[in-house]
């Protein structure tokens, strides 16, 4: 098929469906001086989507603190960097990948999983973890299981063949994701702190080669299919298909070729394939790139340079080596088996120039492409009012319990990671089912703490305080294992940015963000936003998801979410007494749908804590400490009576109102289970820390966990409590087996 001409372009309004608006097309010409080619306006179409440019983000995303003095390499990088000592430092960063794995799940969820893996190899560095956080309708949809369960098969697919150990995450489910599941991967991994690599095109006639896979069809207009509102839009043909096998070939190549010191920069081929990359690393020199497409190997006969630029083909990277050292490239990648090819160079005169049979088909300054991409201040609608609400108190307080602890959101997820490979290469020190993942640092007595977290219900009833709750939780979670809280990813996962209201949330979300992350020491280093999550008009609630890494000094030191000897132990709340419904999971349940305002939340408060928990590990005070957060003391306390096989007693103080002090989620509280000879101590560093602190209780060799108010006790059988628990999400996958066997 031939290609339109530029007249046509511009007279049949074809740039439209490149993902360019009038005024976007308008403007490309401005910039050009004339009219765009088929091949030009493709790729200003997939660089100025959304999904590459952040062009409704980017305003709100510079209130981000981005520095400090752990910070190696902030935003704007394949990854964020940040320092732990000993001469090593941590690359990690999340992104998402929702749009795909709502049509495609399996492949969708794997390359996602592939993608965020390269971005963290092109820095230079070793993955040693994957985290995933996702987010799904109810689970009584039949469509909803099989999204969540071909979701799953699929990170684990790609995360179990390239050998990374998957060790945390969360799953949450919610009719606001019926439409629109939400995928985020996160990757960590570790590179000794002055062997950095950069994505930069630097060098002028320093050689460009395309590496690892060939290049196909699939996945064209990926970029801007995820800004597509109509889910009849979102097709499987813009899908990438992943191959796990050889992303594992192609990461130790590549490792091995940054290894030599002759690369002088490399990127991953992700969102917009050949185009992002290769504009990308320009960008970032202020130079300019060449590229003979005759030269990309391709595995489809006829591919266009259209097609070619715009494939998101999986597996392959944009590398730039010292000029002299090609031979170093092809003896790398050949021994592996994998595609290389010598494809371009580097110029000094600021341009994206294509060539196709001896002829330019493209010619672009790199800075309109990048730098110079519209950016969109969008209206903002009103400021929401956190609205009060009557919640109801449950007239039977166990069955609550047992209520909530099935709840999909709170139940044991161990039906998920128990697909995964958690303990490859065997440096997993905590893996799934505690506050947050901790891997052993190779060679050093150090672990990398890391953990996600994020509730939109939050966000939805108070977008700036629910903000500042996803970062503070994620750091309280890694806290909690004893770490130090360094630096954050995130994934922001809105609506419609056209609408005032969804920009009003991303707008007041990232305020809160920002706020918590100055108050934490914990930047924002690398990250992501994920917009038009949305289907028949209908925006998700807004779903801003923080990934945290802190740094354990000293593997001792570690402080697991429940004892493994619970017999004699004590309880200790370390944080407020809080009797609020607002915001809960509980409040949630009881109405309907979210109601109140967010939970409490104190930012110095949180601080002090995770300052103390720190303490608590390194003076070895505590046996465990779990933090508190959805569903509250009673889930807290469960929790650890469940995987220490123990039960427990505990008392409220009085005035409290029973269900509000057992269900409230206010935030900045963690449960400690101590020894009574450490109790002395541990309450002796909440007053120096000045951290409220009582005694609730102790575990007791008893099949119950009891809870004494002042005007009544609550008894639930601890068989009850892990029935209910441990069950939940498999009897709930169990129906489309049961629905089968009533259809034969």
């Amino acid at each position: 098929m031939r290609e339109p001409t530029p007249e046509a372009i511009r007279d049949q309004a074809i740039y439209r469906s490149l993902g360019l608006t009038d005024d976007e097309y308008q403007l490309v010409v401005e910039k050009l001086g004339r009219l765009p080619n088929y091949v030009e306006a493709g790729i200003f179409g997939v660089l100025w989507s959304e999904h590459c440019s952040y062009k409704s983000s980017k305003v709100h995303l510079r209130k981000f603190p981005t520095t400090g003095p752990q910070v190696l390499q902030g935003p704007g990088e394949n990854a964020g960097v940040v320092d732990i000592g000993g001469g090593v430092a941590v690359a990690f960063k999340m992104e998402s990948h929702n749009h795909p794995s709502a049509v495609e799940p399996y492949q969708g969820a794997a390359t996602g999983v592939g993608g965020i893996l390269r971005d963290i190899f092109t820095m230079g560095a070793r993955p040693i973890a994957f985290l995933d956080s996702l987010r799904f309708g109810p689970l009584d949809d039949a469509r909803t299981r099989y999204l969540f369960a071909q979701v799953v098969a699929g990170i684990g697919g790609y995360g179990n063949c390239v050998g990374i150990p998957t060790v945390g995450g969360e799953v949450q489910f919610s009719p606001t994701y019926r439409q629109n599941p939400l995928v985020n991967a996160m990757c960590v991994g570790i590179l000794p702190a002055n062997g950095m690599v950069r994505g930069e095109a630097k060098g002028v006639g320093n050689p460009v080669f395309v590496v690892g896979a060939r290049t196909g069809r699939d996945g064209i207009h990926g970029a801007t299919f995820a800004s597509a509102e109509d889910p009849e839009e979102k097709e499987r043909s813009a899908v990438q298909v992943g191959d796990p096998f050889l992303g594992k070939l192609l990461m130790e190549a590549c490792l091995e070729l940054i290894g030599t010191g002759a690369v002088v920069g490399i990127q991953d081929m992700g969102a917009a394939g050949l185009t992002s990359s290769s504009a990308e690393m320009a960008s970032r020199a202020g130079g300019g790139i060449e590229l003979v497409l005759d030269r990309v190997p391709v595995r489809e006969t006829g591919m266009t340079p259209y097609e070619m630029m715009l494939s998101e083909s999986q597996e392959r990277m944009l590398v730039v080596l010292e000029r002299g050292k090609e031979d170093v490239a092809f003896s790398i990648f050949r021994r592996y088996g994998l595609e290389v090819a010598d494809v371009g160079r580097v110029t000094d005169d600021g341009m994206l120039r294509l060539f196709w049979r001896g002829e330019v088909v493209a010619e672009i300054p790199v800075r309109a492409l990048v730098d110079e991409a519209p950016v969109y201040e969008r209206p903002v609608g009103p400021p929401l009012s956190p609205a009060r609400a009557s919640i109801p108190e449950p007239g039977d307080l166990a069955e609550a319990w047992l209520r909530l602890m099935r709840h999909p959101n709170i139940a044991d997820k161990s039906w998920v990671y128990r697909q995964y490979d958690t303990m490859v290469r065997a440096q997993t020190v905590f893996g799934p089912g505690m506050d947050a993942a901790l891997v052993k640092v190779p060679d050093l007595d150090k672990a990398v703490a890391m953990a996600t977290d994020g509730n939109a219900r939050y966000v939805r009833l108070n977008p700036r305080k629910g903000g500042a709750i996803a970062v503070a939780e994620a750091a309280r979670n890694v806290a909690a294992v004893g770490a130090k809280p360094l630096a954050i990813t995130n994934c922001l996962n809105f609506g419609n940015p056209e609408k005032p209201a969804v920009m009003r949330q991303l707008s007041d979300a990232i305020d809160g963000m920002a706020e918590a992350c100055r108050a934490l020491d914990t930047p924002v280093v690398s990250g992501n936003v994920s917009l038009y999550n949305e289907s028949r008009g209908q925006d998700i609630d807004p779903t801003p998801i923080v990934g945290c890494i802190g740094v354990l000094d000293g593997i001792a030191r570690r402080m697991p979410s429940a004892p493994r000897n619970a017999k004699g132990l004590k309880l200790v709340l370390l944080g407020r007494e809080d009797d609020d419904l607002d915001g809960s999971l509980w409040a949630e349940m009881a109405c309907g749908e979210p109601v109140g305002d967010a939970p409490y939340l104190d930012l110095a408060e949180e601080r002090r804590l995770h300052d103390l928990l720190q303490q608590i590990a390194a003076d070895a005070a505590a046996e465990a400490v779990h933090d508190v957060s959805e569903g509250g003391i009673a889930v807290a306390v469960a929790e650890m009576a469940i995987a220490s096989g123990f039960g427990a007693a505990i008392a409220a103080p009085s005035g409290v109102r029973a269900a509000g002090w057992l269900f409230s989620e206010a935030q900045g509280r963690a449960v400690v289970a101590a020894a009574p000879e450490a109790l002395a101590r541990l309450l002796d560093l909440a007053e120096r820390f000045d951290v409220p602190a009582r005694v609730l209780g102790e575990f007791v060799d008893a099949p119950y966990v009891e809870v004494s108010f002042a005007d009544r006790q609550i008894r639930v059988s601890l068989v009850d409590l892990e029935e209910a628990y441990r069950t939940a999400i498999p009897r709930l996958l169990r129906q489309d087996a049961v629905n089968s066997r009533a259809t034969l």
